[in-house]
């Protein structure tokens, strides 16, 4: 008997791993068992047994009702009174038949696809007939056999082995407590005739399996078939959300991981980053989701990650700007409200206004210092070039000014040579404004040679700063 029962067990194994079966989600299912039971009573146990069917109606997923009944031997041997030798036999047993019929509460916590543990606890009623006793002229009980029905308890815990789609192994254990003591006809106190049992049976679930959630993931078998998913697999495409939820809440496919193909998975879309597994650029920002978290670092569901009034796309792709800074060039004014002012975010030199220079009157003279040239030359040199820089913003922030440029000589050489020479280097410096951009009409030019010397022509000193440029607004 325990070789079979070894031999069972291992081939159950191997097909539990190889089938689909219904534990949950059934409308009704029933089985057979076989139950060896264990006497407890006055007398020694002997063989005794129970057949007995019976149907599961499912209240919930962790209840269910089950109703059976089935027929049996109980059975013990009188080792308590004695015999003499004259009339006792071999083996002298008290054997009584048993109608057991009950209702029980079978509650199932597990969760898994191939074992469903459960306990098991009811109330019934036991039809019992003594049906052989012992000859035994002392003992009174067995002048007359017993019979009648008793309420009884039955307790236990058992689990069903998944074999097929609709079949399942049964084994259970428990004990049977019945409010007699007459089942093995004989009373001694307040004794009574319990039994431990241990079952065996199979079970077969009574409904169509296209409505069942094996994979407890919301979807039917039929619309996870139709789907293409794994009916076994509560998420099919390992994404981190179950296949119900990606069908009927999020919308996402539940045979691709990452839906909206922005490298992100859907699970981690919906449950870490919240960002929408539809769509690859959540916030529309031009950065894709996956950029904004890996790459950027900045926020996938905000527009303007550092608040600076402009899109983080656009900071990174248009403008080069930081998107998590809200003053890139850290010149105190936001890249926003530069890009707005038309100044370069990335210069902080630009961030502040530049004071206001008081504007030149009509008539004022101003010599640019550094606009000095070599002696009987009208070259302009590259020094000279950057002092000229900033005599032409002032010419391009004032388009109304028009000015006198007027160059100068020292006495070295003849009047008539110098008068000529900075009549040169003043048409020298006139040329260099209208190669950058101002009206010639704007600018009158006239050479004064040495009439109008600022330094001694005594000294070398005083001679270049006579060589100069003057400019005077004329209007």
């Amino acid at each position: 008997m325990k070789k079979f029962l070894l031999i069972l067990f291992t081939l159950t194994l191997f097909i539990t791993t190889q089938s689909d079966a219904q534990f949950k989600d059934y409308v009704m299912k029933g089985g057979i068992q076989y139950n060896q039971l264990m006497p407890f009573s006055e007398f020694k146990a002997s063989y005794s047994y129970t057949a007995r069917a019976y149907l599961a109606f499912e209240l919930s997923r962790l209840l269910a009702i089950e109703i059976g009944g089935g027929f049996g031997q109980y059975k013990t041997e009188d080792d308590f009174n004695t015999y003499s030798t004259g009339t006792s036999s071999d083996k002298n047993y008290v054997k009584s038949d048993i109608i057991p019929i009950d209702a029980r509460l079978r509650i199932s916590p597990g969760n898994s696809n191939n074992w469903n543990p459960y306990f098991y606890g009811g109330i019934g009623l036991m039809k019992y007939v003594t049906k052989e006793l012992p000859v035994n002229p002392n003992v009174p009980d067995y002048f007359e056999d017993a019979s009648g029905w008793t309420a009884f308890i039955p307790l236990g815990i058992g689990t069903e082995i998944r074999m097929s789609d609709n079949v399942m192994l049964d084994v259970s254990g428990g004990v049977t407590y019945p409010f007699t003591d007459l089942l093995n006809n004989f009373v001694m106190g307040s004794w009574e005739d319990a039994s431990a049992n241990l079952s065996l049976g199979l079970t077969f679930a009574g409904s169509d399996d296209c409505d069942t959630d094996t994979d407890k993931d919301g979807l039917t078998k039929c619309r996870e078939e139709e789907l293409g998913t794994n009916p076994n697999i509560a998420d099919t495409d390992g994404d981190g959300l179950l296949d119900g939820e990606e069908v009927m809440t999020y919308m996402t496919n539940p045979l691709n991981k990452d839906t909206d193909g922005d490298t992100l998975w859907d699970g981690a879309e919906v449950k870490q980053h919240r960002t929408d597994p539809l769509k690859k650029d959540t916030d529309g920002d031009r950065l894709m989701d996956n950029e904004e978290i890996n790459t950027y670092f900045t926020i996938p569901t905000d527009t303007d990650t550092d608040d600076d009034g402009l899109m983080d796309g656009d900071e990174v792709l248009t403008y080069k700007t930081d998107p998590k800074a809200f003053d890139t060039d850290l010149g105190t004014i936001s890249d926003g409200v530069e890009v707005g002012r038309g100044t370069n975010p990335l210069d902080p030199s630009d961030d502040l206004p530049k004071p206001k220079e008081e504007p030149i009157k009509v008539g004022q003279v101003i010599t640019l210092e550094g606009i000095n040239f070599e002696t009987n030359r009208s070259d302009i040199s590259s020094f000279s070039e950057d002092i000229l820089e900033r005599a032409l913003g002032y010419m391009r922030d004032n388009p109304e000014l028009e000015v006198e440029i007027s160059g100068h000589t020292d006495i070295t050489g003849s009047r008539e040579h110098n008068m000529g020479l900075s009549e040169r280097r003043a048409e020298s410096v006139k040329a260099w404004f209208v190669s950058k951009g101002i009206s010639p009409s704007r600018i009158i030019t006239v050479g004064y040679g040495p009439d109008q010397p600022v330094g001694s022509n005594d000294t070398e000193e005083g001679r270049f700063k006579n060589r100069r440029i003057d400019f005077k607004r004329i209007k």
